[in-house]
């Protein structure tokens, strides 16, 4: 097919491109999914249909499809140079290679979990990596007790909300080939995390990592020097993008759908607002926006998204307009 003209300049690290533009890629990716399961995939308050699916999310299946093929070939010549005769007998025996590693990020209610869930369908209904994996960092929170004990849960899903050690050390386990790895378990009825519960990865070919804060740099340690962080174990990276006003309406048009919804349950941490009026709720939701969600998103979520391999901008109407794609 023609090359597609692309917005870019010398100094940009990125091509720009439009929706038209992209979807353009798409080639001949077949569409493996039907309009049930997209709209079993699809978020609370999140806006996507079939066209969606089609226009945005198979051209970029295809994308990843191409970087994995490329990244296995890549890891053979590093063995072949290295003559790593672990590796090398791996390969003879048919034992999985190194999982293809791809994060996810962006703001609260941006509807990147969507797009995890969409891509974890779609890759896994490629031949070449049937053994997708999806974790999410919410797994990784601090439990509400710990929160509490360090003054944090006005501050909860900030960075140090979060226990980055293992959540590092996790994806590093998964990469390095380990048998079974384990990742806690978040409940979002229960607002914190299932005592005793885990979720046990197993040499996938592909893991998801979607989270608010996965694509930042590492801290220093201590004695200043400069550590592994969780973004440098990704093969590749997105970062679902918008308005932050437009976020917002997003955020609180979610919250009040889980008022009509979720909340209901008595066991959900939050079924008090569904004992007031609707805009006593909305005035709460309206307070978290302003001193939790919107402080997080621009001093650490927004400030990452430089990092992103691919980023996605999304319009008004939840439906993504243009991307960036990092140069190689």
């Amino acid at each position: 097919m023609p090359a597609i003209p692309a917005t870019t300049t010398a100094t940009s690290p990125y091509v720009d491109l439009t929706r038209e533009q992209w979807s353009a890629l798409r080639d001949r990716t077949p569409l493996p999914l039907n309009a049930d399961e997209v709209e079993r995939l699809r978020g609370l308050g999140d806006v996507i249909d079939l066209d969606e699916v089609v226009e945005v999310y198979l051209p970029l299946s295809r994308l990843l499809n191409l970087y994995i093929a490329a990244h296995s070939g890549l890891r053979g010549a590093l063995n072949t140079f290295l003559s790593d005769p672990a590796s090398q007998g791996a390969r003879a025996a048919n034992q999985p290679g190194t999982p293809f590693v791809i994060g996810v990020a962006g703001s609260v209610a941006v509807g990147k979990s969507t797009t995890a869930r969409l891509l974890q369908a779609l890759l896994a209904r490629w031949p070449e990596h049937p053994r997708v994996e999806l974790v999410t960092t919410d797994g990784f929170l601090l439990p509400n007790a710990e929160l509490e004990r360090r003054g944090l849960m006005s501050r909860k899903g900030f960075p140090e909300s979060y226990d980055r050690r293992a959540l590092t050390r996790f994806v590093a386990d998964v990469k390095a080939g380990k048998p079974e790895v384990s990742a806690p378990v978040y409940s979002h009825l229960s607002y914190d995390i299932v005592p005793g519960e885990r979720k046990a990865v197993s040499h996938p070919d592909i893991l998801i990592v979607e989270g608010l804060n996965v694509l930042q740099p590492a801290l220093p340690g201590k004695d200043g020097r400069t550590r592994v962080g969780l973004a440098d174990y990704f093969d590749f990276s997105v970062y679902v993008d918008a308005r932050t006003e437009d976020i917002e309406q997003w955020y609180l048009e979610r919250f009040r759908k889980l008022r009509d919804t979720a909340f209901q349950d008595p066991d959900s941490y939050f079924r008090r607002y569904t004992q007031v009026s609707q805009e006593e709720a909305l005035d709460y939701a309206r307070m978290i926006w302003r001193t939790v969600n919107r402080p997080n998103l621009q001093e650490n979520v927004l400030p990452t998204r430089g990092r992103a391999t691919l980023v996605l901008r999304k319009g008004p109407g939840h439906r993504v307009q243009r991307l960036r794609l990092r140069k190689l």
